[in-house]
């Protein structure tokens, strides 16, 4: 085997040697460019603004209201409404967080019902001020992403032979679950409070004739077998 001169070696290594190095530094760049500093408190600020102004024009937009003055006092009452909500949460959380407890709706839900109430009837009361009945129900649901009606269609395509009882009963416990969930903290925190309500549902309804895990089981079986024998698109 042929030597290599010792100045060729010394210099290949050099040069193998300096290739790590800027390879080293080259990814240590690209990792500092791809991080990004924590968020600020006014950056935080600014994302929850314009998240909560989303929201508002949701909820405005379906009411179509053609007076300003009252589109706008309504915008107010509703920013002003979902602060104060995150306030209260973020006092709740803290509480919760001193405690050692984790933050969910099963632990949140007792100091939830204490320190809502009055933060919900004065809620209601600017609303009516302003709207409908019927506006103020379209509200509720629009601050619950429609549940009521959804759940509702639900039971009725599921569920059997339901009385004109029973669906009055629906939608009396569904109205109390939207009524509790707009105070919500999260959507996720709407969903846990309108499943409490639906567990009562579904007791209601096997107290009164009908077998609503076996109606849910029969329902989903006939639609996954639907679905089977449904040709594919051309």
């Amino acid at each position: 085997m042929a030597l290599i001169p010792l100045e060729i070696m010394k210099s290949r290594i050099f040069s193998i040697g300096m290739s790590l190095v800027t390879s080293f530094l080259l990814a240590r760049t690209a990792s500092a460019q791809l991080s990004t500093p924590p968020a600020s408190k006014d950056e935080l600020e600014a994302v929850y603004t314009t998240a909560i102004e989303g929201r508002t024009t949701a909820i405005l937009k379906p009411l179509n209201l053609t007076d300003s003055v009252k589109s706008n006092e309504l915008h107010d009452i509703l920013i002003a409404q979902y602060r104060a909500l995150r306030a209260r949460d973020e006092a709740i959380d803290s509480k919760l967080q001193a405690q050692g407890q984790e933050i969910n709706y099963s632990n949140r839900m007792d100091q939830l019902a204490s320190t809502t109430k009055s933060l919900h009837d004065q809620f209601i009361a600017k609303l009516n001020q302003d709207l409908t009945p019927a506006q103020v129900d379209q509200v509720k649901d629009l601050m619950t992403y429609n549940k009521v009606k959804f759940t509702y269609d639900g039971y009725c395509s599921i569920v059997p032979e339901l009385t004109d009882t029973d669906k009055a009963k629906i939608m009396e416990l569904l109205k109390d679950a939207r009524e509790e969930a707009m105070d919500g903290g999260s959507a996720r925190e709407k969903s846990s409070i309108f499943q409490k309500y639906k567990d009562q549902i579904n007791v209601y309804l096997d107290a009164h004739g009908h077998n609503v895990a076996k109606a849910t089981s029969d329902w989903q079986a006939a639609h996954t077998s639907a679905s089977a024998t449904t040709p594919a698109a051309q």
